[in-house]
């Protein structure tokens, strides 16, 4: 039986309404429908539905119609990456290299092939092997990827190589994660492995930077939930602090493995002023998400679409749960990844996915890659899709942008520049382009 306070209000959705404009600047207040949490996804309206609404809603504004933003368009829109995996972004031809030097063996795709075609091939497997609908099926395909980034000069070219791609994918600011406890089968220590990459990011930016893309790239490390090494990997993030480590992270499966087995690291992290996120509410639903945040006092949630069950969506309008009132009062950003979401089996599909209700409620959403090698996709690609499945329009997109860098781990004065100097002057060209 799902019960319900006194006052509750409904919050309509995009498109329910007549001439809603586009969203109000994040933080801004609404009308909020607070219930007691439901612990049960009610089922969004058909795809059909929600791709007529949110085109009504994001392309006809004032009554002015706006083009949709098209592809190359997208491409040069500057933008912003809080949530991409080193070990899930490697260039195929990279693999397969790397992999020749190390004498790993790959999946037999492309055997036989050379060149282009071999990553050519090695890059759909990747994609439809991630694509089983299973995280822990997901994560099996990192065994090849890790298993070729044991030296330091490995992880050097794929930390820049990593910086250069992003950069030529328009982005302005990355914040990319890495698990050091992954990278020592080769005889490397953590400080080798974190150094490595550093220096490849910024061998990487600078010469993006040469090539007319600037680039802020900085590092979270990540510790492995299912291990035990999250004090030692938080120690090693905070002394690395000044020098381009800028947060820390748990990964890997969430079933089993909650994020209290390392709250001492997250205390310990909270005592250093020290940011950090946690991949919650993925694989897994609401005490996920609760424990990441009420427990833990995550800064921001690695992707946390799960958020989405707390939600009541009978009727065309959002009734919030405690959980999901909470994480909107408090701007708690969600780092939501739609085309690994999907391949995880998170969302049945971009067009439902909850991204969508997401930000009409107007919580501090996000947009993301998280693994470009397994999902086939890029920062320009995932915005592609949600305005193939959304209608978003250049405001959205920049609504979206923006409240990523916000949410970012940088300091304030340098968040502001970004956004002030980069980001909005960039999104003005192109709406009057």
């Amino acid at each position: 039986m799902r019960h319900r306070t006194a006052g509750q209000v409904d919050v309509p959705l995009a498109g329910d309404v007549e001439a809603v404009p586009p969203a109000a600047p994040d933080g801004a207040g609404g009308a909020a429908g607070f219930g007691v949490d439901g612990l049960h996804r009610r089922p969004a309206r058909r795809a059909a539905e929600m791709f007529d609404d949110h085109r009504m809603h994001h392309a006809i504004i004032y009554g002015r119609r706006m083009a949709l933003p098209a592809d190359e368009e997208i491409r040069q829109a500057p933008k912003v990456l809080l949530h991409d995996h080193l070990d899930g972004g490697l260039r195929p031809a990279t693999v397969i290299e790397l992999a020749d030097a190390a004498g790993h063996r790959l999946p037999a795709a492309g055997a036989g092939a050379a060149g282009d075609d071999a990553a050519g091939a090695l890059a759909r497997w990747f994609v439809d092997a991630a694509g089983s609908g299973s995280l822990e099926r997901y994560l099996e395909t990192f065994e090849h990827t890790v298993a070729v980034m044991q030296t330091e000069a490995a992880l050097h070219r794929v930390a820049m190589e990593c910086a250069l791609d992003l950069a030529a994918d328009g982005v302005v600011y990355a914040e990319v994660r890495f698990a050091p406890e992954q990278h020592l089968e080769g005889g490397l220590t953590l400080e080798a492995v974190v150094e490595a990459v550093l220096s490849g990011l910024a061998d990487g930016a600078a010469g993006a930077a040469a090539g007319g893309a600037p680039i802020r790239v900085v590092a979270l490390l990540t510790a492995m939930r299912h291990a035990a090494r999250s004090m030692e990997i938080a120690e090693l993030a905070v002394r690395y602090r000044d020098v381009g480590v800028v947060g820390f992270d748990i990964a890997g499966a969430e079933a089993g493995y909650p994020p209290t087995r390392h709250l001492d690291a997250f205390e310990y992290l909270q005592r250093e002023n020290f940011h950090f996120t946690i991949h919650a509410g993925e694989g897994f639903g609401l005490p996920s998400i609760w424990q990441a945040i009420q427990w833990c006092g995550a800064d921001r949630l690695g992707h946390g679409v799960r958020l989405v069950d707390d939600i009541d969506l009978t009727g065309g309008s959002g009734r919030l749960g405690r959980l999901a009132a909470y994480v909107r009062d408090k701007r708690i950003p969600l780092e939501l990844c739609p085309s690994s979401n999907v391949q995880t089996a998170a969302a049945t599909s971009i067009a439902e996915h909850p991204i969508g209700v997401l930000r009409d409620l107007r919580f501090r959403v996000t947009v993301n890659t998280d693994n470009r090698l397994m999902s086939g996709t890029s920062m320009s690609r995932e915005m592609r899709l949600l305005v193939e499945a959304f209608g978003y329009d250049w405001p959205v997109l920049e609504w979206l942008t923006v409240n990523a860098m916000k949410s970012a781990f940088v300091p304030f004065d340098e968040r502001l520049a970004l956004i002030e100097g980069v980001i909005k002057p960039g999104f003005a060209r192109l709406r009057h382009s």
